[in-house]
């Protein structure tokens, strides 16, 4: 048999995929053959969901969003900056039109010269900032990120009004999972008090961990974090806004994507029984 024969041959028992369902299943099956392994399986189907993505689905709402005011005295932003930990932060005038974004850095002069506090201008050290559509695609965003060279870009809605802000970090994520920093916050500081009995909790918090903050007795033999236990209680991945009640405890999801949840805002649920 001729080698040209032998590939037809090889092609019509072997064809090639028709869809991204049917190369998903064949890279499925390299790595149950060991061909790949689950990191790079991982990889590439973020890298494939990617392409089907929206800023939408990634973005940091505008609710939590760090936001300055153009008007503000630095003494009076200044502790949200340290606080946030964040390096970039979008700067609103009182008609909640965005003037610029201000970069942590840009502060640092003030400790080291002689102008002082008293002489800083905000509007005079906020830089331009970029703006994209809720429904731009993430791998056109991450194109432009790389070719452009920017960091952060303001999200928009429909009506042109500042709904959020996504960052290359959002995006990469996307493909190679979460990307810890020294700002990220660890186990010790995943469970905040809001106040009034309500919790804002890390999803990828050990089980263990939580029973011991939230005084719960959730098992850990099937799951190893709460957001295991709660996408579990949903039968889905949830959205933002979406809730579930599990064992007397409401949990609302505040920050999720859609292949993972990211923070719960916790609370209990109080009982309709005499």
């Amino acid at each position: 048999m001729s080698l040209n024969l032998a590939h037809r041959v090889y092609k019509a028992l072997n064809p090639d995929p028709q869809d991204r369902e049917e190369l998903l299943t064949v890279l499925r099956d390299a790595h149950t053959a060991n061909l790949l392994n689950a990191e790079v399986l991982s990889i590439i189907e973020g890298a494939l969901q990617v392409s089907e993505m929206q800023v939408r689905d990634v973005m940091i709402p505008r609710s939590q969003v760090v936001e300055i005011r153009s008007h503000e005295p630095i003494a009076d932003f200044m502790p949200r900056v340290i606080e946030s930990s964040h390096s970039r932060f979008p700067v609103l005038n009182d008609s909640d039109d965005v003037v610029g974004v201000l970069l942590a850095k840009d502060l640092l002069p003030l400790l080291v010269t002689e102008k002082g506090v008293s002489d800083f201008a905000l509007k005079e050290v906020a830089r331009p900032a970029r703006f994209v559509p809720e429904s731009k695609r993430l791998d056109t965003l991450l194109r432009e990120f790389r070719d452009q060279r920017f960091h952060m870009a303001l999200v928009v809605d429909e009506f042109g009004e500042f709904a959020g802000l996504v960052t290359i970090e959002d995006v990469l994520e996307q493909i190679v999972g979460d990307i810890e920093d020294e700002h990220d916050t660890d186990d010790d500081d995943a469970v905040r008090d809001l106040g009034d009995g309500v919790y804002m909790v890390k999803a990828g918090l050990e089980i263990e961990d939580f029973n011991e903050a939230m005084g719960t007795d959730f098992a850990d033999d099937e799951f190893d974090t709460i957001g295991g236990i709660v996408v579990h209680a949903f039968g889905h991945v949830p959205k933002c806004d979406e809730t579930v009640t599990v064992a007397g405890l409401r949990f609302e999801v505040t920050n999720a994507d859609k292949r993972r949840v990211h923070l719960f805002k916790v609370a209990r649920v109080e009982s309709t029984h005499a």
